[in-house]
């Protein structure tokens, strides 16, 4: 790779913008956790959707030249990112989950969740059998679920969130990967609007951070809707209530599958006696518990209790 240049005046391709971004938000002190967790990826993000280039392109687009209409375009998005503490996905429209791409904006979260490798692996080895319905609950931009959906052919998806907005981007995206068939949105809050659906599958990322880390979040997280995130003192206002409720909305030998975070240590101590399955991730991610319903019911006076 030849030697890139920092100041402007030098840019000349590819390579040197990516590495020109890299050292402006390294400057900046920008913080990282919305799809990338390093400068020089964000920069890479930013410059190769203003270029309308793949993320899979061959390392020799380095070299290729860099228009100065192109330039004006790059510069922007670098400049917004700086000065207005914007997630790049925020800024494309667009972000990566499980393999497929999703259209996004501050109306819901950025996709992240290490939940993610877990339907890449079509929750094995914690499934008995292929589920046939699944509740993607929470679902703000409808990725689990839709991504859920591409992983098991054979069923049928719901996506509910209490936002009317985020269900409108779940919306978009179910008509971006044609699940129209297979895939459905419903307003509801927790179970409230599902009636006396049961499903073999249900999986979450609610909202799960406590007052004390909302408080001191980086500017990025703010611009995600709070909704998503907040969660009460300890972060577990949602998830005691998801615990007391969701077995009766699981089949007899159905799952619920949850990330609750940083609050895990706050969800153990709560419930010392109920056997969480915690699962570990190959590509990083922690919080994320397995239960099933047989035991959501043997542990309900826990959980009315709480």
């Amino acid at each position: 790779m030849r030697a890139m240049q920092n100041t402007p005046e030098n840019l000349i391709v590819v390579g040197d913008y990516i590495q020109r971004g890299a050292d402006l938000f390294d400057q900046a002190g920008l913080y990282y956790g919305h799809g990338t967790d390093n400068a020089w990826d964000e920069s890479l993000t930013l410059v190769l959707f203003a270029l309308s280039l793949p993320w899979d392109s061959e390392s020799s687009i380095l070299e290729r030249p860099v228009s100065s209409e192109e330039a004006a375009v790059i510069t922007r998005l670098f400049d917004r990112r700086i000065n207005e503490r914007l997630p790049a996905a925020y800024l494309t429209g667009e972000a990566w989950f499980a393999g497929f791409k999703f259209s996004i904006d501050p109306r819901v979260l950025v996709p992240r969740s290490p939940i993610a490798e877990l339907i890449e692996a079509q929750f094995q080895p914690w499934l008995v059998q292929a589920p046939r319905s699944i509740l993607d609950l929470c679902t703000g931009s409808g990725c689990i679920g839709i991504a859920s959906a591409h992983c098991f052919p054979e069923a049928f998806v719901t996506l509910s969130d209490i936002s009317t907005d985020a269900l409108a981007v779940a919306a978009q995206n179910i008509k971006l990967h044609e699940m129209d068939e297979r895939v459905s949105a419903i307003h509801s809050d927790l179970f409230v609007g599902l009636g006396l659906q049961r499903f073999d599958l249900i999986v979450t990322n609610p909202p799960y951070v406590d007052a004390k880390d909302l408080a001191s979040m980086p500017n990025e997280y703010h611009h995600e809707p709070e909704i998503g995130l907040a969660s009460g003192d300890d972060g577990l206002d949602f998830t005691r209530q998801l615990l007391l409720e969701a077995g009766e909305y699981l089949n007899e030998q159905g799952t619920l599958i949850v990330e609750v975070g940083n609050s895990w240590e706050a969800l153990e101590k709560a419930f010392p006696q109920v056997p969480f399955i915690w699962l570990e991730f190959e590509r990083g991610g922690h919080g994320v518990f397995l239960i099933t319903a047989e035991q959501l019911s043997a542990h309900r006076e826990e959980f009315i209790s709480s």
